[in-house]
Parts: structure tokens; C-alpha cells; sequence
């Protein structure tokens, strides 16, 4: 059994829903604040206050506000962590109002927030939640609410838990795409396109104006996308010790021509479940180069399959040279596989 840390998110009831706005838009009146008192500090002497800089600014500010006292010190350094990763000198404001409001969002620091009488406690309220954890049987520590694009708030936790270790003894590749959102060398698929099942709903939606319901129906297609990416990478990292991605680039490709498909397939969030899982479960993982390996016959290794753009439409060709039939991304599956068993045999394993 590893102990590691995970996080939990468990929907919280509406009724709490105005307390817990209130708090919110206290949240954006002090990361305004911040941002501004940055903002200025940076023009006038030239100095990036550091999260440690801003708590005298922000003292007693909790009890006025309706706010914790650490959360004043989870916005400041939250905040100086986002102005270091934008390299700019000042953010985005924080609206609590209007079109362009920002979705609620309270921090909440270690030990601040319980488990009380089977609630949520935190800055003297409870909050009752839909528990499918168990969560009296983990300790808080870092957590937050958070609100959708529908008005429903949910309470994030991170807590320590136990993992088992996979038992699965083989190992798989796993060839990323458009059709199919991941096809591997074990035989599963991820088909996915789950915003081309409903586009049609939504673009009716759209042109009707129901707000409501075009947000309704994006949450359904990100909750269907993720449910299928859970249970597909749950799936592999039970049966498998090594598991090999292709280091196919969706940045890249939501500038080209295939930017919706490459969105809907959603590579970047199976990529990080499957890492995560791996992690935990102490199974290998590793991002391969995959160039070539759907024009590269799996079984004799030259390359006499189909290529570039145009070709993209031919999902099965014969080898020429061995004869052989494939299907292209079970092929490629294939080249991945040994291509990261290659690493390994090299003892180039992920860190």
C-alpha cells in the first residue's frame, strides 16, 4: 500500500449557495486589491511584493469581510504565483457582477476547514455536501469551494490516502486521434467525440438563445468526456505495468484546420489521469516520440503505409512488403509499444 496525496470534490447543497457568494465576491474584492497594490508597487519603485509582503496590507481585512483569516493569505500567494507564471505585472480584475463575471472561488488553507456532525465546517458555518467519499475518514488539508458555469458549488480537498498496486503484468502503447480519442495495443478504444454527439442540440440552443440549457449541455459533454477518459485509464493501469503515450502535440494542432476534433478527443486530460494513476499505482508511464508510427508496418518495420493529410482518410492499408493488413491506429499503437519498451531496454525510465 503507497500513501500519496489525492484530491476530493464533492458537490455542496444549494441552499448554501448566497453564503457562500458572498464570500466569493469578498475573495475578488481582496484579489483586486492586490492587484492593484502590485500593480502599483511595480510602477512607482519597481518592487514584486511577495505573497509575504501583502499580509500586512490585508490584516483584520478577514473580519470586516466575512472571510477567514488564512484565506486573505491563500489569495496573496495564489495570486503571486499566477502574476509569476503570466510574467506580467499586473492580472485580470476579478468581476462579481455583470456578463463577464468571474465563477465563485473561496481558498481555504491547511486545517482550516473540518468534518463536523457530517457536515463541512469552516469560518463558523456548515455546509452540507452530497458525500460519495466517506470524508470523515480523511483529514483536510489544503481545500477550496469552487462554483461551475451553472451556479453549483462543489468543495475540493486534498486528503492522504492509500493505493494499491497494480497487479497488471503486461505492457501497452496507446496511438492518440481524431476518430477514435485513443486506440491501444491491448485492443481497447476511447472513441470519445462527445461535443460532435451533441453539437447539433447545442447549436440549436444557441440560436435560441436558451442560456440555461446551452450550459447544461456543455456540462454534459465535459462530464460524459471525463467519465469515459476515467474509466478507459482506470481500465489501464489495472491490466498493465507500463503504459506508453505518443507525444502527439494538441497545442499544436488547435491551430490547424482539425482544432475541434483535437478538443473534443480531449489529450491533454487523459494524459494526466493516466500520469496521476500511474503514479499511484506504480505503474510506468512515459510520453514516447511517435513519429512514423502509423506509416511504419509494426511487423516487418518499414515504412510502406499511408502518409500525410490527404492520406489521413485510409484507416486500413496492406503492407508491401509483408503482406500484412493493419488497422492505422492499432498499428501505431503497436510501433509506440515498442518504441517505449525500446526505452526501457535502454534504462531511459520516466523519473
Amino acid at each position: 500500500m503507497a500513501k500519496l496525496t489525492k484530491t476530493l470534490s464533492v458537490r455542496v447543497k444549494d441552499r448554501h449557495a448566497k453564503a457562500l457568494i458572498r464570500q466569493a465576491n469578498a475573495v475578488n474584492f481582496v484579489w483586486n486589491y492586490i492587484n492593484d497594490l502590485s500593480h502599483r508597487s511595480i510602477r512607482e519603485r519597481g518592487n514584486f511584493l511577495s505573497k509575504y509582503d501583502f499580509h500586512p496590507y490585508t490584516a483584520g481585512a478577514g473580519k470586516e469581510l466575512g472571510l477567514h483569516s488564512q484565506t486573505l493569505q491563500c489569495i496573496a500567494a495564489e495570486y503571486v504565483k499566477c502574476r509569476i507564471k503570466a510574467k506580467k505585472a499586473r492580472l485580470r480584475w476579478r468581476n462579481s457582477r455583470g456578463a463577464k463575471r468571474s465563477l465563485g472561488w473561496i481558498p481555504i488553507n491547511t486545517g482550516a476547514a473540518s468534518w463536523k456532525s457530517g457536515q463541512v465546517y469552516f469560518n463558523g458555518n456548515h455546509y452540507k455536501v452530497f458525500d460519495s467519499y466517506g470524508l470523515s475518514q480523511y483529514k483536510f488539508r489544503t481545500a477550496c469551494f469552487s462554483e461551475d458555469a451553472r451556479g453549483r458549488w462543489y468543495f475540493n480537498v486534498v486528503v492522504d490516502a492509500e493505493f494499491e498496486r497494480s497487479e497488471g503484468k503486461s505492457a501497452t502503447g496507446i496511438d492518440l486521434g481524431c476518430k477514435k480519442a485513443a486506440t491501444d495495443s491491448s485492443g481497447h478504444v476511447l472513441v470519445g467525440r462527445e461535443y460532435r454527439k451533441l453539437e447539433e442540440k447545442l447549436g440549436n440552443a444557441q440560436r435560441a438563445r436558451k442560456t440555461k440549457r446551452v450550459r447544461a449541455i456543455h456540462a454534459k459533454i465535459k462530464n460524459c468526456r471525463k467519465d469515459g477518459q476515467h474509466k478507459y485509464s482506470r481500465k489501464l493501469v489495472n491490466e498493465n505495468a507500463a503504459i506508453f503515450v505518443g507525444n502527439v502535440s494538441s497545442t499544436g494542432l488547435v491551430k490547424t484546420k482539425l482544432a475541434k476534433s483535437v478538443l473534443d478527443a480531449g489529450w491533454g486530460q487523459l494524459k494526466t489521469m493516466l500520469e496521476y494513476k500511474c503514479t499511484m499505482a506504480g505503474v510506468v508511464f512515459e510520453v514516447v516520440n511517435e513519429a512514423h508510427s502509423t506509416v511504419t508496418c509494426s511487423d516487418c518495420n518499414k515504412r510502406t503505409g499511408p502518409s500525410g493529410q490527404e492520406d489521413l482518410r485510409i484507416r486500413e492499408w496492406t503492407c508491401c512488403e509483408c503482406g500484412v493488413t493493419h488497422q492505422r491506429d492499432g498499428n501505431a499503437s503497436k510501433n509506440i509499444l515498442a518504441s517505449g519498451l525500446g526505452r526501457l531496454a535502454g534504462g531511459k525510465v520516466a523519473a
